[in-house]
């Protein structure tokens, strides 16, 4: 086929060998099947941030550290280098986040890193040898449904385990390998400790997965077990190994709303302050 221009600096420098298909467009970016020394792999084409659906991105990089003052500066204020520096930031977040969670045992793409906006990696594959189908593409029986249920919820306790939420859990970002579903696209992953919405994302990748799973097996769509995963996480109690049932019992005290509101103003006037000072210590420098 012919190159697409977006891997033309790759074939250049010698770390792509030759592009031998399209696989699939997605809504974040298009990946291609490619010849890299001498093995098949994928390389992800980010699309630019106007052409995709994950345009608004603060809240899923909120309590991603970001060294460079110069940097995290222009990315705040928008400006041309920021938002150069903001699109970079982006995709290396799911190259790291793909090294991390390997090393977590969680079942994902090898990653080979990012060239120019590329992301090289494993090529999924089938029991067979051709590319791997999405959950999506799949019809299951009640038995496989819950064996696979089962096996997303301890790559989401995995997952949390290494401090990472996915964000966007579905399945149409899990593939059916030839051992079983391999978790993909996570750009947007989420540092569990350090974004106020951690939970709300991990909740809903929890029900999307009970959603799907639940067409096959209805009864996995009572289950609770992101209420439960998130309990024993925020105990200090979850380890890759924990024993999950599903069930999560409610509390019905009321919440104390006024001191959870003077709480916030609290945290809110100190990081006021914090930045104050940093702009201050900034400008006198």
């Amino acid at each position: 086929m012919k190159t697409p221009k977006s891997l033309e600096p790759l074939i250049e420098d010698g770390l792509v060998d030759e592009v031998l298909r399209s696989l699939k467009s997605g809504k974040e970016a298009t990946v291609y099947v490619v010849s890299s020394n001498g093995e098949i792999r994928c390389a992800k084409v980010y699309k630019e941030v106007e052409k995709r659906s994950f345009r608004s991105q603060t809240k899923y990089q909120e309590g991603r550290s970001e060294r460079n003052s110069r940097r995290s500066r222009a990315m705040g204020k928008g400006s041309a280098y920021g938002r150069k520096e903001q699109e970079s930031s982006w995709q290396n977040a799911e190259v790291d986040a793909l090294y991390r969670l390997a090393d977590a045992g969680v079942r994902v793409p090898q990653p080979y890193g990012v060239f120019d906006g590329v992301l090289l990696m494993e090529l999924v594959t089938d029991a067979e040898g051709y590319a791997a189908p999405r959950l999506n593409d799949v019809e299951l029986s009640p038995e496989q449904a819950r064996e696979y249920h089962a096996f997303m919820m301890m790559e989401v306790v995995r997952m949390l385990c290494a401090g990472i939420v996915h964000g966007d859990l579905s399945e149409f970002n899990v593939l059916l390998g030839s051992q079983g579903p391999v978790i993909i696209d996570l750009p947007q992953a989420v540092n569990a400790a350090g974004n106020n919405h951690a939970f709300s994302m991990l909740e809903r990748d929890v029900n999307n997965m009970a959603d799907y799973f639940g067409q096959f097996a209805p009864e996995l769509l009572d289950t609770e077990y992101a209420h439960e995963i998130w309990e024993l996480y925020e105990s200090g109690k979850l380890h890759p190994a924990v024993t999950l049932t599903g069930k999560f019992v409610h509390s019905d005290v009321e919440a104390d709303i006024a001191s959870v509101m003077r709480e916030i103003e609290d945290a809110r006037l100190d990081m006021e302050r914090r930045k104050a000072a940093r702009e201050e210590a900034e400008n006198e420098e």
